[in-house]
């Protein structure tokens, strides 16, 4: 199954791009995508702990089912005042 990853902010500069089109086997999570992000991503591993990953607009977690087209978004923190 094809799911397309969105990088914002710094995630996005040290990826050095803004998207990302992942191949994945039919019933992979989202820790099996995440896994195959650090391997492609190494640069943005550091960022980890702060990111949030959202599967179609809603905030996920690792064991959350992937779909075929699912889009992945990787939030950093965001700060304001």
């Amino acid at each position: 199954m094809k799911v397309t990853v969105l990088f914002f902010a710094q995630v996005r500069e040290r990826a050095g791009r803004a998207s990302a089109g992942l191949s994945l086997p039919e019933g992979s999570r989202l820790a099996d995508a995440l896994a195959v992000l650090v391997r492609e991503h190494p640069a943005i591993e550091p960022l980890w702990p702060h990111l949030a990953v959202a599967v179609n607009g809603k905030l996920a977690r690792p064991d959350t089912p992937l779909t075929e087209g699912a889009e992945l978004a990787l939030l950093p923190p965001v700060s304001g005042g």
